[in-house]
């Protein structure tokens, strides 16, 4: 039965996520949908997909005219327009962050990406946003670059609850735990609330397929063609490993006592991009307790109607995993050099997209979007 295996991946842990957000899904209710009938209890966006959703909304028009008859710059009216979807969209998850006590009903913002180097510049975006929505059950996203981890570790320490976006590389991730673990016992030193701050840290998977394939590929032979579609699920299980050893801690478990709760990891990026392969692998591959995985609504709706939600969860697959690596590493596939170049045309191509939304609303402020002043007339005597 459709919804079966969302309940039972819900059941063992995994807080399903949607990745998608756009003012015709909040306005038509399908949001609340999803949270009522598909175990939804979480959010994420990011600047690809409001690009995607405010170029081709109608919706967005009166808010955009307003904002060019107030002669507001692109990049305010960029932030008036997400803030207002996202807010609308923890209002809608309250009731889920109410319910878990704070563990999920949360929703996602990214700082510009074009500021993903600059980690003072971040810190003040990540403060502006946070002030903007205006909401508990908010994560504002920074990107896992070395430049954000400073950032990241500073706005815990005010109290701000923080996705780390874009990780994949093992080492980066160990990087950002630190930066979790500095910021929180910053935070408990200024006798912040910890119970109230929270954080994911966001390890992308497909991506990781798509690029090894494609280096697999240009190598040739059967030992390449037997490791095809297995570097994300690998890399995603010995990140859990990872986590478990780091919140395993005691100097986690003083922190921990004082009311603290571990940065959980997030599987993203997990719609299938290669059509061979099952449109499912990249969640009921990565079954775990305490995690979370957000995927767009084709995966969701995939999961719902055909996931096979495994008995025994990842924990299992760690010594697979790790022999995946060592396999890569034997055909001389470079991870680090992989993971990288990930990172790097991770934030492009998220830069790109927000470039691209600048431009167009550039042109509907200019006046595209402004209503003729007589109209505007009429909507004031109504």
């Amino acid at each position: 039965m459709a919804g079966d295996a969302l309940a039972r991946l819900s059941e063992a842990g995994v807080s399903i996520w949607l990745d998608d957000l756009s003012r015709e899904r909040l306005t038509n209710g399908s949001l609340g949908w999803l949270v009522r009938e598909r175990h939804v209890v979480g959010v994420t966006t990011n600047p690809t997909i409001f690009a995607r959703a405010i170029e081709g909304g109608d919706l967005y028009a009166p808010q955009i005219g307003d904002l060019a008859l107030r002669d507001v710059g692109v990049a305010e009216a960029l932030r008036m327009l997400t803030t207002y979807d996202v807010r609308w969209a923890c209002d809608v998850l309250r009731p889920v962050h109410e319910a878990t006590d704070g563990v999920d009903g949360r929703v996602s913002i990214e700082v510009d990406p074009r500021l993903a180097y600059d980690t003072a510049r971040t810190v003040a975006e990540a403060r502006a946003l946070w002030w903007l929505v205006d909401r508990p059950n908010l994560f504002v996203k920074i990107p896992a670059a070395r430049q954000g981890l400073d950032a990241i570790s500073a706005c815990l320490a005010e109290g701000i609850s923080i996705n780390v976006t874009l990780l994949f590389s093992l080492n980066r991730y160990d990087e950002v735990v630190e930066a979790f673990l500095s910021g929180m016992e910053r935070a408990h030193e200024a006798g912040l609330d910890l119970t109230g701050i929270t954080s994911v840290a966001s390890f992308f998977v497909s991506r990781v397929d798509t690029e090894i394939d494609r280096r697999l590929d240009a190598l040739g032979g059967e030992r390449a063609a037997a490791l095809r579609g297995w570097a994300g699920i690998a890399n995603a299980r010995i990140a859990y490993e990872h986590y478990e050893h780091a919140f395993a801690s005691d100097r986690w478990r003083r922190l921990a006592d004082a009311g603290a709760r571990p940065q959980r990891l997030l599987w993203a990026s997990t719609g299938v991009k290669e059509p061979s392969y099952d449109d499912t692998r990249y969640v009921t591959g990565l079954v775990a307790p305490n995690l979370v995985n957000t995927m767009p609504q084709a995966t969701l709706d995939a999961v719902a109607d055909h996931g096979a939600v495994p008995v025994t969860d990842l924990r299992g697959g760690y010594r697979e995993a790790h022999k995946v690596l060592t396999g890569l590493a034997e055909l001389g596939i470079d991870y680090a050099d992989v993971v990288q170049h990930l990172e790097d045309d991770g934030v492009a191509k998220f830069e790109a997209s927000w470039d691209e939304l600048g431009q167009k609303l550039a042109t509907r402020l200019d006046g595209g979007d402004r209503p003729a002043p007589r109209e505007r007339q009429e909507e004031a005597k109504r």
